[in-house]
């Protein structure tokens, strides 16, 4: 009885044994981890489209009692587009034109009546700009940007009291900061602020002197007209 109560132990043993052995030697599941490689960067052309508002700034200027003037050049609607060719990752060179349409009323002293006047000239500012962006990209959806530009101002201003009219071009640049907000991989909505300046834009022969607008001025003034806004951004590649 005891061999067999031994021999039954020494079989159930085994088996327990075998079992452990067969458990233990099954291989493990892997984790398989998928990994999305981003695409190759190739260069490519974005549009932009501008629409934003320009704030008032004020001009001045004081020769003698007889050659001055003081004024704002008022803002407005400003609108516009740029052509951006994307060279290389987050740098972007920018082709772009602004136009603003407004006024600005000024108080000057006029030779040809040998007194002080009051006009509120109808001036048209046209922006063509050629600036570099460097972008900074935070995720696939929002791309924040910072950018310069330079080029040239062309300047159409009229005198509603004498009906004349000039134009002018200057040398003008600026600077922008804002973000991109990708709603697709193709379009985006562009926020931005920024500045525009021209270098002795108002005054002189041109704007307020009588040889132009007819304002009797001879001195010059820088103006900075600072603006926010945004629009939209188009990405051209395929």
């Amino acid at each position: 009885m005891k061999k067999i109560l031994v021999i039954a132990l020494i079989v159930s043993s085994s088996y327990a044994f075998s079992q452990v052995v067969v458990q233990t030697a099954q291989p493990t599941q892997q984790q398989v981890v998928y990994v999305k490689q981003k695409p190759a960067f190739t260069p490519h052309l974005r549009v932009n489209v501008y629409t934003m508002y320009a704030f008032d700034d004020k001009v001045d200027s004081y020769y003698s009692n007889t050659d001055y003037y003081n004024g704002t050049i008022k803002g407005g609607f400003q609108w516009g587009g740029g052509l951006e060719y994307m060279m290389i990752p987050n740098q972007g060179i920018e082709l772009s034109y602004l136009r603003l349409d407004s006024n600005a009323p000024m108080e000057y002293y006029d030779f040809t009546s040998n007194r002080v006047k009051y006009t509120d000239f109808d001036v048209a500012t046209n922006y063509i700009l050629l600036g570099s962006n460097r972008y900074f990209s935070m995720n696939p959806k929002v791309e924040p940007f910072a950018g310069i530009q330079a080029g040239m101002a062309i300047f159409n201003v009229d005198n509603p009291d004498n009906g004349n009219s000039a134009n002018s071009t200057k040398f003008a640049w600026g600077a922008k900061l804002g973000v991109n907000i990708w709603a697709s991989d193709k379009i985006g909505l562009k926020i931005q602020t920024g500045l525009n300046s021209a270098v002795q834009a108002a005054g002189g022969g041109l704007y307020f002197g009588t040889g132009g607008a007819g304002a009797g001025v001879s001195t010059y003034s820088t103006f900075y007209q600072f603006y926010i806004g945004g629009g939209l951004t188009f990405n051209m590649s395929k």
